[in-house]
Order: C-alpha cells, then structure tokens, then sequence
C-alpha cells in the first residue's frame, strides 16, 4: 500500500482499511509503542539529490560520550549516531553536499572532541547492496 502524500494521509488509509482514523492512529501508537513501528517518514535517496554519504565512527572515553554526542548531534548534515558497544562507540552517518564537506564535518569532529586520527573511521559506500526485505506475517 503506498503512503499517501496529501493534508490527511491517515484518514485515507482508514478509509482504505474501512477503520475509524482514531482507531487507527490507536493502533499506530501501540506499534509505536510496542517497538515493531520506529519510525514513519519518508526516505531520500541521497545519492539520487547528488549528495554523498559516508558511515563513520570515533573512539571516545567513556567519561566523554556524553559531550562528543552532543557536539556529533549539532551537525546537520549527521542523520542519526548510536552508542556501541565496541571499541569505536559511536557510530553516526554523515551526508553532505561533497566528499569535502564530509571531510570537514569529520575533520571538525576530531578537532573538538581533541580525537587522534586513528579515533575517527571514514567508511564511504564502496558497493551498494539494496535488500526488498519484506516480510509475511506469521500466526
């Protein structure tokens, strides 16, 4: 089913499913609940818009993960970062406008976080493998 692109994409899905949009949104809310929904939104291919991308990673103390999350997280052009369990502990994707511009925001990030080089992993897309995972539910 697509997701319609309109001022009431919800009340057309009710009605394609012949629910009630409030309990709907009931449902929608405990799927987000439940952890089985994370998110609804769209998804851009960046690489389609001319920008490019690049997974990355820095190894900080423990004592500073707090601090480098929020100097990681003032960047927009850094989607989403998540904590590790691992030697390099936060892990973040970045998109920019160039492969300059990515170096700059790691550049930047190993500045102010007083990193080494070696704390930084740059791991740009060398092949992309797009999965159509699709599920069938089980009863």
């Amino acid at each position: 089913m697509d997701f319609p692109i309109c001022s009431d994409p919800y009340g057309i899905i009710a009605a394609r499913l012949g629910l009630d949009v409030d309990i709907l949104l009931e449902r929608v809310q405990a799927l987000i609940g439940s952890g089985t929904i994370r998110r609804i939104g769209i998804s851009v291919d960046s690489r389609k818009m001319g920008y490019c991308s690049t997974l990355a990673a820095v190894r900080v103390a423990e004592d500073c993960v707090e601090r480098a999350c929020e100097v990681i997280d003032f960047y927009p052009e850094i989607t989403h970062s998540y904590l590790r369990a691992d030697e390099f502990n936060i892990w973040f994707t970045v998109i920019a406008i160039d492969q300059l511009r990515i170096q700059e925001v790691l550049d930047e990030l190993r500045i102010k976080l007083n990193l080494e080089v070696s704390d930084v992993l740059d791991l740009p897309v060398l092949k992309l493998f797009k999965l159509d995972a699709r599920f069938k539910p089980t009863k």
